[in-house]
């Protein structure tokens, strides 16, 4: 199970998660870490696209704390729904929706965590962060990261197989 941030701007008018430029990103992540995109569930800890309007633009604002304690039963129960073997966390406010608090992603970035439902979390960035890296040589070192974390994954479930 991968969980994402809040929809953005394409997901909620497509009504499904990472179908943005995000979306693109993670889709070659996950070819470059073996994992296929049809074999996860994606979802997102906040369920609603949370933006500040400008002109006809519709610019993303984080969800706060509030807007993710509201959101977690439903994550809650599509993970009772689901059943992963492991669930990845991408970036803070998932980690926190996943976890029950907030975790420092620089500490726990690519760890396999156990979560309270007995579960395990992989908590790594969220793909929309490698697109907002403007230097080409970060941007790389970063992806190549995310994409590290993503094989974790692939290993778990390559033993759950």
């Amino acid at each position: 199970m991968l969980v994402g941030e809040q929809p953005g701007d394409q997901e909620e008018k497509q009504g499904r998660p990472f179908v943005g430029p995000a979306g693109g990103i993670l889709a070659k992540a996950l070819v470059d870490a073996g994992i296929e995109r049809k074999a996860v569930f994606v979802t997102n800890a906040v369920k609603h696209f949370k933006f500040e309007p400008r002109g006809k633009r519709r610019l993303h604002k984080r969800p706060n704390a509030y807007e993710i304690d509201r959101c977690h039963w439903w994550l809650d129960f599509e993970r009772k729904l689901v059943r992963p073997d492991i669930v990845v966390a991408l970036g803070a406010t998932a980690i926190r929706s996943v976890s029950g608090r907030p975790l420092p992603i620089n500490k726990i970035c690519g760890r396999v965590l156990p979560i309270s439902d007995g579960g395990q979390m992989v908590a790594t960035i969220h793909p929309s962060y490698i697109l907002r890296i403007e230097d080409e040589a970060d941007k790389q070192t970063q992806y190549r990261q995310f994409v590290a974390d993503l094989k974790i994954c692939a290993k778990i479930l390559a033993k759950a197989a």
